[in-house]
């Protein structure tokens, strides 16, 4: 059953929450030894939720719209008194003193978490092998990656263990896994959904998103999550327009750029270019205006990407020094206790990254990286503006290709940097972007495509994403 399906189900009294939920305990516990995706199976305090929501319809209380459905969140998600780990060693035994905002509203609209999902470590990483606890597992083939950072999000959409699930997408992190396992992911506008509550990676480019199995059902969580929030001071202060409904407005008389940079070249894959040009002859026949366009910054966006991130990162991974929260690793003054937490809580892809920031923030070489980066992500900007100006969406493969083996891009970092090559523009730019299942490739493996939008365009986004999914081969 889709998430709308469970829902209204539970809101009639026709099946019971607490029914679902050990169902959707049943799918994690048959499957979790295999996949790894989950970090915490909130199994018990699950049960007293789905007990919850039964409690108010028996009293004639409506819980809301996402009543009795499971959900998983990520790990970089906090929760009060769970434990949130990142994945990482360094955050061990940490349990969050207060609740994400997002954690607040899927709680308010009557869902019921089920499991804190793995992830590449700090949200950093393409593959979730980065992981102190394990890499994650594909569910549609075990011998693969799910994609990260939220690998362990979308392969649990994927296997069952929830109809939904919320990622954080700085560079990609929903939208490449979604398009890897075959699901639906979403990317919002920058300042949409509330930070509040995500351990932060790079303050600038991190935004909160739903995975779903269905266009309409990431569209029901995004309408629950998003909406402004005091405690974030990035949150845009306006009530957004509902997406869900709008999905059936379809897309006659709508414009739709090819976005050129990212339809083809080296290591994008026959077939993901293929289901591309069926994507968009479906939207044509639908009764879009379809065409080619150029973002010529776009080619820059991966090396603007990984300056500025790591650059933040650097600054923002500094709180964790052993001495507020998390893994302590004991020396004899404060400046080798610092150290050899850092070193021992740590993994290697985080290590790299902050080393990669802080130099480009050190004096002498700011300008010429950091600051340098940060025109080009101007560029990038202006670039999209022009673009918009002529379409109402454009389209792209998510990923160059359908996922890989586990292991195959480990020990080369760039290889790796490279699978995020057509989802880091969107986060640069702050606008919206999100990836829909669209047919197979090599190995019957799924493949996403990608459709992207202007800041708030999140309305006629979701519409030209429903009918890719209706007309999906």
């Amino acid at each position: 059953m889709t998430a709308l399906e469970v829902a209204a189900a539970v809101r009639r009294g026709e099946r019971r929450a607490t029914d679902v939920v050990e169902e959707h305990l049943a799918v994690i516990e048959a499957r979790d030894g295999e996949l790894n995706a989950c970090n915490l199976v909130t199994a018990d305090s699950a049960r007293e939720t789905a007990a919850a929501v039964d409690a108010a319809v028996a009293r004639g209380e409506d819980p809301g719209p996402l009543a009795g459905v499971p959900i998983a969140l990520k790990d970089n998600l906090c929760t009060r008194g769970v434990p949130t780990t990142c994945s990482s060693r360094i955050l061990e035994g940490w349990r969050p003193p207060y609740t994400a905002t997002v954690v607040e509203r899927v709680l308010a609209a009557g869902a019921v978490p089920v499991a804190k999902t793995n992830l590449d470590e700090f949200a950093m990483g393409s593959s979730t092998e980065n992981s102190a606890f394990g890499p994650t597992r594909n569910p549609r083939d075990p011998s693969r990656v799910p994609g990260g950072s939220s690998g362990g999000s979308a392969a649990a959409v994927a296997a069952g263990y929830a109809p939904l699930a919320l990622g954080s997408d700085t560079g990609g992190s929903i939208r490449q896994p979604a398009a890897l396992c075959g699901v639906v992911g979403v990317k919002p506008t920058y300042g949409l959904v509330s930070r509040y509550g995500l351990v932060a990676f790079a303050s600038s480019l991190d935004q909160i998103g739903p995975f779903a199995g269905t266009v309409a059902d990431a569209a029901l969580l995004l309408d629950v999550i998003a909406g402004p929030d005091l405690a974030d001071s990035t949150s845009i202060p306006d009530a957004p327009e509902p997406v869900l409904p709008q999905l059936d407005r379809g897309v006659d008389g709508l414009r739709i750029g090819i976005l050129d940079e990212l339809a083809g070249g080296e290591g994008f894959q026959p077939e993901v270019l293929e289901a591309l040009q069926h994507a968009a002859l479906a939207l044509e026949k639908s009764g879009a205006a379809v065409d080619r366009v150029s973002v010529p910054s776009v080619q820059y966006g991966l090396s603007a990407y990984y300056v500025i991130a790591p650059a933040e990162a650097s600054s923002n991974l500094a709180r964790y020094d052993g001495v507020r929260y998390g893994l302590r690793v004991d020396a004899e003054d404060l400046a080798t206790m610092n150290a050899r937490t850092r070193d021992a809580g740590f993994g290697p892809e985080v290590k790299r990254r902050i080393m990669l920031g802080t130099y480009a923030l050190s004096a002498g070489y700011y300008d010429a990286y950091y600051g340098q980066a940060q025109r080009v992500r101007t560029l990038i900007i202006r670039d999209f503006a022009r673009a918009y100006e002529q379409f109402d969406v454009l389209l792209s493969p998510t990923s160059p290709t359908v996922a890989f083996e586990l292991g195959a891009k480990a020990a080369d970092p760039l290889a790796m940097y490279l699978s995020d090559v057509c989802t880091i523009p969107t986060n640069l730019a702050g606008h919206a972007a999100m990836s829909v299942p669209f047919g197979t490739g090599e190995a019957g493996l799924p493949i996403g495509v990608q459709v992207l939008a202007p800041a708030l365009g999140e309305g006629v986004m979701f519409r030209a994403a429903r009918v890719l999914e209706e007309a999906a081969p």
